[in-house]
C-alpha cells in the first residue's frame, strides 16, 4: 500500500503549482480562482473518504491556491464543518464553460484539466496512511463524471490514453512511481501490486498474530483462529515428514452482523496462510453478489471465473454470499456458486473461499446446495461488540484522528455506548455504527467550535458531552 507522506505542505504546494501551471499553458489562468476552490472540494470529499479530517489536512488545503492567488487560511473546525458539504463530487460550472469553449475552438482543454485534477487527488490520497478503496472510487468517481460533460458536449478525445502525469512539469517523481496504484478488484480493496525491484515480502506470522490480538473483543473467533493456524502447522509439519494427514478443508463460513469484523479478519487470516506456505500469495479478494452475477445467460460464469483469478494464491472473501441462492432456479446466482465450487476443486492447494453474512440467512444458504456443505465445515461466530466494546472503539477511532475526550465525555459516551447495545436491532452494525457516530460527533464539535471567536488547540481536540448528543 502506499506510505504516509512524508515531505512538507510547502513542497505539496509547488507540486500543485506545477500541475495547474501546466494546465494554465494550454488553458489560460481564468480559471485559477474557481479551480482552486474546486480542487479544495475535492479534497474534503476524497479525505473524508479516509475517516475525518485532520490537522495534516488542513495544512496541505492551505497550499491549494495557483500562482498569483491567494493563500487560503483554514482552521480545522472551518474545514471539518464543510466536509458534509463537499463529500459529494459535483462538477463544476467553470468546467461545463470550459468543455463548451472547447467545442467552439477545436481545442481539448478540458480533458487535460481531468488529466491534472486526477493526478493532484492522487496526490492527495497519499496524505493518509493509504489509499484506500473509497478514496480510489472516489477519484475514479470525480474523473469519470468530468470525462462524461467533455463525452456530451463533444469534445474531441485525445488519441493518447489518459495519463495523470502528462501535464506535470515538476521533476518530482510521479505518484505512480513512488506509490504504485494497485488494481481495484470487483467489490473489495485494490488488489497488491508486485514490487518492480524486489519480490513482495512474504506476511510475517508474528505481526499478523499480535494485529489479531489488538482487535477490540472477538476473543472465541481469537481462539478459533489460533486453533486453525496451530493445526494447519501440524499438518504440514506431518505433511514434511512424510506422515498422513486426515482430510480437512480450510474454506470457512463467517457469521454475525455487518461491522463485527469479519473482513477484518479475513484478510489477517489470508496473510497467515501465506506466512504458514499454505497459500503462494495472501492477498484478500472481497466480493459480494454483484461482484459475481452478471445480467445475461453465459456472462456470469465469465465474471465469476475472473474474480477467481485475482484471487488465486488468496483468499476469495464473499460478503453477503447468500444473495447468491435467493432468486429463484432461474437466477444467474446458482450458476456463480456452481462456478466457485468448480473452482474450489480444481484450484484447491492455492485457493481459500470465506463466505460471511447473517446467521440465519447463512444457514439457508449452506443448505441450498450439497456442495456447499460438503466444502464449508468450519464455522466462526461473529457476536455484536457489547458496549464496553463499542467505547474502545471509538476511543481509538477518536486517537487515530487526534481527538480527545473530555472526563464528563467519556463518562457520556459509554452510557451512549451501552444504551446503543442494550437497544440494538437485528441487523446491528457495530463497527460500522461506531463510526457513523463519530462522524456526526465530528460535525457537531465543529458547528459548536464555528459559534467561538478564536478556539484553541485544545478546544479542536476535545470532544465534549454536547458534542456526543443530538440538541
Amino acid at each position: 500500500m502506499p506510505t504516509t507522506w512524508n515531505r512538507s505542505p510547502e513542497e505539496f504546494h509547488k507540486i500543485y503549482v506545477a500541475n495547474t501551471d501546466a494546465f494554465y499553458k494550454v488553458g489560460g489562468a481564468a480559471y485559477a480562482k474557481d479551480l482552486d476552490e474546486f480542487m479544495t472540494k475535492c479534497a474534503l470529499g476524497l479525505w473524508s473518504k479516509a475517516g475525518g479530517i485532520t490537522q495534516h489536512h488542513v495544512d496541505m488545503a492551505n497550499e491549494i491556491y495557483s500562482r498569483g492567488q491567494k493563500k487560503p487560511s483554514w482552521m480545522l473546525w472551518s474545514l471539518t464543518s464543510s466536509v458534509c458539504e463537499n463529500e459529494m463530487f459535483l462538477p463544476p460550472v467553470f468546467f461545463w464553460n470550459l468543455a463548451e469553449s472547447d467545442v467552439k475552438r477545436g481545442t481539448e482543454n478540458s480533458r487535460a484539466l481531468v488529466r491534472v485534477i486526477t493526478n493532484v487527488l492522487l496526490y492527495c490520497a497519499a496524505v493518509d496512511d493509504d489509499v484506500t478503496f473509497s478514496e480510489a472510487e472516489y477519484i475514479t468517481e470525480c474523473q469519470d463524471k468530468l470525462s462524461a460533460i467533455c463525452d456530451a458536449t463533444g469534445v474531441k478525445k485525445s488519441k493518447a490514453a489518459m495519463n495523470p502525469m502528462d501535464f506535470v512539469t515538476s521533476n518530482e517523481p510521479s505518484f505512480q512511481e513512488k506509490h504504485p496504484v494497485q488494481p481495484a478488484t470487483s467489490g473489495g480493496d485494490p488488489a497488491p501490486t508486485p514490487a518492480k525491484e524486489e519480490e513482495e515480502k512474504k506476511p510475517n506470522l508474528d505481526e499478523l498474530m499480535a494485529e489479531l490480538e489488538e482487535l477490540v473483543g472477538l476473543e472465541e473467533v481469537k481462539k478459533d483462529v489460533k486453533n486453525l493456524i496451530n493445526l494447519v502447522k501440524v499438518r504440514k509439519l506431518r505433511e514434511e515428514h512424510g506422515l498422513p494427514n486426515t482430510a480437512m478443508s480450510l474454506h470457512l463460513v463467517f457469521t454475525g452482523n455487518p461491522g463485527s469484523g469479519k473482513t477484518t479478519v479475513a484478510r489477517l487470516l489470508a496473510g497467515m496462510y501465506a506466512a504458514i506456505g499454505v497459500l503462494s500469495k495472501g492477498q484478500l479478494v472481497e466480493v459480494d453478489r454483484s461482484g459475481l452475477v452478471a445480467g445475461y445467460v453465459g456472462q456470469t460464469a465469465l465474471k465469476t471465473q475472473e474474480v477467481i483469478k485475482s484471487a488465486l494464491g488468496g483468499v476469495l472473501f464473499i460478503d453477503e454470499a447468500y444473495a447468491l441462492a435467493g432468486g429463484g432456479e432461474q437466477d444467474f446466482g446458482k450458476e456463480a456458486i456452481e462456478t466457485i465450487l468448480k473452482a474450489m476443486e480444481d484450484h484447491r492447494d492455492d485457493l481459500i473461499v470465506i463466505v460471511a453474512g447473517y446467521t440465519g440467512p447463512m444457514e439457508d444458504f449452506m443448505n441450498s446446495n450439497p456442495g456447499l456443505e460438503s466444502r464449508f465445515n468450519k464455522y466462526f461466530n461473529f457476536p455484536d461488540y457489547n458496549g464496553e466494546e463499542l467505547y474502545k472503539i471509538f476511543l481509538l477511532r477518536c486517537k487515530k484522528n487526534s481527538y480527545e475526550l473530555s472526563k464528563s465525555a467519556q463518562k457520556e459516551a459509554k452510557k451512549i455506548f451501552n444504551e446503543m447495545y442494550e437497544n440494538r436491532s437485528d441487523n446491528f452494525g457495530n463497527g460500522r455504527d461506531v463510526r457513523n457516530f463519530f462522524e456526526d460527533t465530528v460535525i457537531r464539535q465543529a458547528n459548536r467550535l464555528a459559534a467561538m471567536e478564536n478556539p484553541t488547540k485544545e478546544d479542536l481536540v476535545t470532544i465534549t458531552p454536547k458534542d456526543l448528543r443530538v440538541g
